[in-house]
Protein backbone atom coordinates (compact mmCIF):
# COMPACT_ATOMS: atom_id res chain seq x y z
CA UNK A 1 0.00 0.00 0.00
CA UNK A 2 1.41 3.58 -0.60
CA UNK A 3 1.81 5.78 1.90
CA UNK A 4 1.95 9.81 1.62
CA UNK A 5 3.25 11.74 3.85
CA UNK A 6 1.42 15.49 3.63
CA UNK A 7 4.24 17.43 5.09
CA UNK A 8 7.93 18.75 4.19
CA UNK A 9 8.75 18.05 7.97
CA UNK A 10 12.37 16.20 6.95
CA UNK A 11 11.95 15.37 11.26
CA UNK A 12 8.69 13.81 10.30
CA UNK A 13 9.76 12.12 7.55
CA UNK A 14 12.74 10.93 9.34
CA UNK A 15 10.59 9.46 12.51
CA UNK A 16 8.55 7.69 10.39
CA UNK A 17 11.08 6.25 7.94
CA UNK A 18 13.54 4.50 11.96
CA UNK A 19 9.64 3.29 12.49
CA UNK A 20 10.43 0.82 9.43
CA UNK A 21 7.92 3.03 7.04
CA UNK A 22 9.27 4.81 3.81
CA UNK A 23 6.81 7.47 2.93
CA UNK A 24 6.33 9.29 -0.21
CA UNK A 25 6.19 12.92 0.12
CA UNK A 26 3.53 15.09 -1.16
CA UNK A 27 3.92 18.90 0.08
CA UNK A 28 0.30 20.62 0.61
CA UNK A 29 0.50 23.57 0.12
CA UNK A 30 -1.79 24.79 2.73
CA UNK A 31 -1.32 28.25 4.06
CA UNK A 32 -0.90 27.78 7.71
CA UNK A 33 -1.46 31.33 8.94
CA UNK A 34 -4.62 31.76 6.87
CA UNK A 35 -6.34 28.94 9.04
CA UNK A 36 -8.44 30.02 12.87
CA UNK A 37 -9.49 27.50 15.74
CA UNK A 38 -10.65 28.45 19.80
CA UNK A 39 -7.97 26.19 20.89
CA UNK A 40 -4.53 24.85 19.99
CA UNK A 41 -5.75 21.25 19.82
CA UNK A 42 -8.37 22.25 17.41
CA UNK A 43 -5.86 24.46 15.62
CA UNK A 44 -3.45 21.65 15.29
CA UNK A 45 -5.80 19.27 13.90
CA UNK A 46 -7.98 21.46 11.63
CA UNK A 47 -4.15 21.79 9.57
CA UNK A 48 -3.71 17.93 10.19
CA UNK A 49 -7.04 17.92 8.04
CA UNK A 50 -6.47 20.65 5.31
CA UNK A 51 -2.87 18.87 4.44
CA UNK A 52 -4.11 15.49 4.44
CA UNK A 53 -7.19 16.39 1.89
CA UNK A 54 -4.94 18.84 0.13
CA UNK A 55 -3.19 15.72 -0.59
CA UNK A 56 -5.36 12.66 -1.09
CA UNK A 57 -7.81 14.88 -3.46
CA UNK A 58 -5.00 13.69 -5.92
CA UNK A 59 -3.57 9.73 -4.23
CA UNK A 60 -7.60 9.10 -3.41
CA UNK A 61 -5.68 5.07 -3.26
CA UNK A 62 -3.05 5.98 -1.14
CA UNK A 63 -2.74 6.22 2.56
CA UNK A 64 -2.64 9.93 3.27
CA UNK A 65 -1.33 11.18 6.78
CA UNK A 66 -1.70 15.21 7.42
CA UNK A 67 0.36 16.13 10.60
CA UNK A 68 0.69 19.73 11.96
CA UNK A 69 2.09 20.87 15.32
CA UNK A 70 1.93 24.06 17.48
CA UNK A 71 2.79 24.85 21.03
CA UNK A 72 0.69 25.88 23.61
CA UNK A 73 3.11 28.46 26.05
CA UNK A 74 1.79 31.32 28.42
CA UNK A 75 -2.03 30.92 26.86
CA UNK A 76 -0.77 31.55 23.39
CA UNK A 77 -0.36 29.53 20.26
CA UNK A 78 2.84 29.77 18.69
CA UNK A 79 3.70 28.20 15.30
CA UNK A 80 6.84 28.73 13.47
CA UNK A 81 8.74 32.10 13.95
CA UNK A 82 10.12 32.44 10.47
CA UNK A 83 11.84 35.90 12.04
CA UNK A 84 14.97 35.42 14.57
CA UNK A 85 13.91 38.19 16.62
CA UNK A 86 10.62 36.34 17.46
CA UNK A 87 12.54 32.99 18.54
CA UNK A 88 14.82 34.80 20.50
CA UNK A 89 11.73 36.93 22.35
CA UNK A 90 9.85 33.42 22.50
CA UNK A 91 13.24 31.67 23.90
CA UNK A 92 13.54 34.64 26.32
CA UNK A 93 9.80 34.26 27.78
CA UNK A 94 10.06 30.07 27.79
CA UNK A 95 13.39 29.16 29.22
CA UNK A 96 12.87 27.62 32.50
CA UNK A 97 9.43 27.40 32.00
CA UNK A 98 6.70 24.04 30.71
CA UNK A 99 4.81 24.56 27.18
CA UNK A 100 2.56 22.27 25.54
CA UNK A 101 3.06 20.37 21.81
CA UNK A 102 -0.14 19.50 20.50
CA UNK A 103 0.04 17.21 17.19
CA UNK A 104 -2.72 17.07 14.58
CA UNK A 105 -3.18 14.20 12.72
CA UNK A 106 -5.48 13.08 9.99
CA UNK A 107 -5.47 9.71 8.28
CA UNK A 108 -7.05 9.05 4.96
CA UNK A 109 -8.14 6.49 3.31
CA UNK A 110 -10.52 6.66 -0.24
CA UNK A 111 -13.43 8.16 2.10
CA UNK A 112 -12.37 7.22 5.41
CA UNK A 113 -10.23 8.89 7.53
CA UNK A 114 -9.43 8.81 11.46
CA UNK A 115 -8.26 12.53 12.90
CA UNK A 116 -6.28 12.52 16.50
CA UNK A 117 -4.69 15.05 18.57
CA UNK A 118 -1.40 14.19 20.98
CA UNK A 119 -0.41 17.14 23.32
CA UNK A 120 3.06 16.47 25.27
CA UNK A 121 4.17 18.75 28.45
CA UNK A 122 7.74 19.72 27.43
CA UNK A 123 9.89 21.56 30.12
CA UNK A 124 12.64 23.75 29.06
CA UNK A 125 16.15 24.58 30.69
CA UNK A 126 16.96 27.91 31.55
CA UNK A 127 19.01 28.51 28.96
CA UNK A 128 21.37 31.53 28.93
CA UNK A 129 21.04 34.72 26.50
CA UNK A 130 24.50 33.75 24.39
CA UNK A 131 22.89 29.91 24.27
CA UNK A 132 19.55 32.05 22.77
CA UNK A 133 21.58 33.74 20.60
CA UNK A 134 23.75 30.76 18.89
CA UNK A 135 20.64 28.63 18.99
CA UNK A 136 18.83 31.35 17.05
CA UNK A 137 21.87 32.15 14.70
CA UNK A 138 22.34 28.68 13.75
CA UNK A 139 18.54 29.17 11.65
CA UNK A 140 17.00 25.44 13.56
CA UNK A 141 14.60 27.23 15.38
CA UNK A 142 13.09 29.71 12.59
CA UNK A 143 11.15 26.95 10.66
CA UNK A 144 9.87 24.82 13.50
CA UNK A 145 6.32 24.87 16.03
CA UNK A 146 7.54 27.07 19.11
CA UNK A 147 10.80 27.68 17.42
CA UNK A 148 12.85 24.79 19.11
CA UNK A 149 13.40 21.23 18.23
CA UNK A 150 13.86 17.73 20.35
CA UNK A 151 16.09 15.80 17.99
CA UNK A 152 18.24 18.20 16.69
CA UNK A 153 20.41 21.48 18.35
CA UNK A 154 17.43 22.14 20.48
CA UNK A 155 17.60 19.24 22.37
CA UNK A 156 20.17 20.36 24.96
CA UNK A 157 17.49 22.76 26.39
CA UNK A 158 14.85 20.38 26.95
CA UNK A 159 15.02 19.14 30.35
CA UNK A 160 12.23 16.87 30.13
CA UNK A 161 8.63 15.60 28.34
CA UNK A 162 5.91 14.20 29.51
CA UNK A 163 4.11 12.19 27.12
CA UNK A 164 5.26 11.06 23.30
CA UNK A 165 8.22 11.83 22.57
CA UNK A 166 7.48 11.12 19.01
CA UNK A 167 5.15 14.18 19.27
CA UNK A 168 7.24 16.56 20.01
CA UNK A 169 9.42 15.65 16.69
CA UNK A 170 6.07 16.20 14.87
CA UNK A 171 4.41 12.75 14.58
CA UNK A 172 2.82 10.38 17.46
CA UNK A 173 4.10 7.08 16.11
CA UNK A 174 1.60 4.83 18.55
CA UNK A 175 -1.18 7.31 18.02
CA UNK A 176 -0.73 6.48 13.76
CA UNK A 177 -0.64 2.31 14.85
CA UNK A 178 -4.04 2.99 16.20
CA UNK A 179 -5.15 5.15 13.71
CA UNK A 180 -4.21 2.66 10.52
CA UNK A 181 -5.84 -0.39 12.53
CA UNK A 182 -9.25 1.82 12.87
CA UNK A 183 -8.91 2.10 8.90
CA UNK A 184 -8.27 -1.80 8.65
CA UNK A 185 -4.34 -1.36 8.15
CA UNK A 186 -1.93 -3.49 10.52
CA UNK A 187 0.43 -1.12 11.16
CA UNK A 188 3.14 -4.29 10.61
CA UNK A 189 2.40 -4.51 6.87
CA UNK A 190 3.24 -0.79 6.18
CA UNK A 191 6.89 -1.31 7.18
CA UNK A 192 9.50 -1.56 4.18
Amino acid sequence: MRFVLASASPARLSTLQRAGIDPEVVVSGVDEDGVAASTPAELSTELARLKCHAVAADHPDALVLGCDSVLEFDGQVLGKPHDPDIARRRWYAMRGNVGVLHTGHCLRLGSDEVVRHAATRVHFANVTDDEIDAYVASGEPLQVAGAFTIDGLGAAFVTRIEGDHHNVVGVSVPALREMARDLGVEWTSLWR
